[in-house]
């Protein structure tokens, strides 16, 4: 009698455990990572009024931290995208920029380029002879893993594939196991991939290739600003360079990403898909007219209306209830200089790499200083013709002296506007100080990084007109960061976070592990357990 009360009392114990255990959250079939490249979270809530489409659903539905800083320097395209998904600072993930100038080779090359690939789906598959943005690409300059490579690394049979305009916003995200990773030519005007991926692209991405919508899109007018002009000049090679700056290029991308779902059928069985999306054109646009300009409220509202789309095409072909989407941005983007309403800031207009070999060679006599088009917020030196270079006792030049002698040059000529320089010696014995001297130290990674780097003053900006971004101010480094789908819970969270938190948080999610260069923490106070 004893052993059957005994019995029953451990069934009873055993179900009530069983029942008031939490479920785990259903892992979602398609996870899509969208990145908006130059959008700041300001645009969130200046233009909220007319947002009725995906902003609209995000915001609603959505777990959105209002509060997403970026925390390195430089703040642009490579080094955010390299992020998104890796959660690496540049120290660590060797993205240090859109392009750097490489020691080992003597050039300067991009985030993306890899001679040793060839284009994939253009007039031509050619192999590159130079490092430039339109040469070809693979992810083997960064150093770390992505959410992508750790899906693929636990589930094998998990797609993953990558779309932008720009080649970098294509294959960043994706990471090193993709499937494949597609971008525009300017000059076919096909999405195209590399050889890294594929040798010929599949049959879903030709026969949208084969629709030209390019050619349809560049005799469009913009309705409301007509004097934006989208063809090419007469002769150009690339007869689609101007067709990223206009509101079509987004279109592009958006109807691109369904083809690739249905052709890739992602989402579509037990394995779960990560599909990653960059919108390129606001940042084309963004850095014409600057973040107060009408054309910039035109696009946000024009990407909520496609972000739409996008969502209700997913939810025809997967359902939304299978579906965790993470939307961010690369950067945001400085205003333009406003003189007229006494704010501060400026264009700098200065010769840096002159400034600083007129010192050196005032100092210790002519030479190559400096090694040219590196960029206008860093300088790196020529360090073979340096060690060529003596004291006047005949001794080597200490390099601690050249830095010296170049930071003091820069920082007395008022009209470069530098707020400060930090030197590869003081880098790399480590820094203390404020949230700047932390941006400077997450960016770098010293086989790459320049051997000075320059902080300008708030609200300067180099150029003669437009905009641009890199610096750890606010305008450039607050970006959203929102969350949607099962497992989340909506709301507005007001806690500081970072980019960062993105990726450690949908490894929890998804019950994999986290990326090798991951910094963030994991998001918990939106998690529905």
């Amino acid at each position: 009698m004893h052993s059957r009360r005994a019995l029953i009392s451990f069934f009873l114990l055993a179900s009530t455990v069983a029942f008031c255990a939490p479920a785990l959250p259903v892992k979602p079939k398609l996870v899509v990572g969208i990145v908006i490249d130059q959008f700041r979270y300001d645009y969130l809530t200046r233009f909220r009024a007319e947002y009725h489409g995906g902003f609209d659903q995000l915001l609603t539905n959505g777990a959105d931290f209002t509060n997403a800083f970026y925390r390195q320097i430089p703040t642009i395209t490579a080094v955010g995208h390299s992020i998104f998904l890796s959660g690496a600072m540049p120290a660590v993930s060797g993205i240090v920029g859109n392009s750097w100038y490489d020691r080992s080779t003597g050039q300067i090359v991009t985030s993306v380029c890899d001679w040793d690939t060839r284009t994939v789906g253009g007039n031509q598959d050619t192999k590159g002879a130079a490092c430039t943005d339109s040469d070809p690409a693979s992810p083997k300059r960064l150093l770390v893993t992505t959410i992508g490579d750790e899906l693929k690394t636990a589930q094998p049979r998990s797609k993953v594939v990558g779309i932008s305009i720009k080649s970098r916003a294509a294959i960043l995200p994706s990471g090193h196991r993709a499937d494949g990773a597609f971008w525009l030519d300017e000059v076919t005007g096909n999405f195209i991939t590399s050889s890294y991926y594929m040798d010929a692209l599949p049959a879903w991405a030709v026969q949208f290739n084969n629709r030209k919508l390019p050619a349809t899109y560049i005799n469009r007018k913009w309705e409301g600003f007509p004097k934006w002009d989208f063809h090419a000049p007469p002769g150009s090679p690339a007869p689609y360079a101007k067709l990223p700056a206009s509101p079509w290029g987004n279109e592009l991308i958006e109807q691109f990403a369904e083809q690739a779902i249905t052709g890739e059928q992602l989402g579509h069985d037990n394995a779960t898909d990560l599909l990653t999306i960059s919108f390129s054109s606001n940042d084309y646009i963004g850095h014409a007219v600057g973040p107060d300009a009408p054309e910039v409220r035109d696009m946000s509202i024009r990407t909520d209306q496609l972000l739409a789309k996008l969502f209700r095409y997913i939810d025809r072909e997967v359902g939304l209830e299978n579906v965790l989407f993470v939307l961010s941005a690369d950067h945001g983007v400085a205003p333009v200089p406003d003189t007229a309403h006494r704010l501060p800031g400026g264009y700098v207009q200065g010769d840096l790499p002159g400034i600083v070999e007129s010192a050196l060679s005032a100092k210790f006599g002519r030479a190559d200083w400096v090694i040219h088009g590196a960029g206008a917020e860093a300088v790196y030196f020529n360090w073979p013709a340096i060690e060529k270079v003596n004291t006047p006792q005949g001794q080597a030049l200490r390099r601690s002296a050249v830095y010296d002698v170049a930071k003091q040059a820069i920082l007395s000529t008022p009209q470069l506007h530098v707020a400060r320089v930090y030197s590869a010696e003081q880098l790399d014995n480590g820094i203390a100080g404020d949230f700047v001297a932390t941006a400077a130290i997450n960016g770098y990674f010293p086989p790459r990084s320049a051997d000075l780097t320059l902080i300008l003053e708030p609200g300067f900006i180099p150029g003669t007109k437009g905009t641009t971004h890199f610096s750890p101010y606010s305008y450039d480094r607050h970006v959203p960061v929102i969350f949607m789908g099962a497992g989340i819970k909506p709301g507005r969270y007001d806690g500081m976070i970072a980019p960062n938190d993105i990726a450690p948080t949908l490894a929890t999610l998804l019950n994999i592990q986290t990326p090798s260069g991951s910094s963030g923490r994991v998001l918990t106070e939106m998690l529905n357990r």
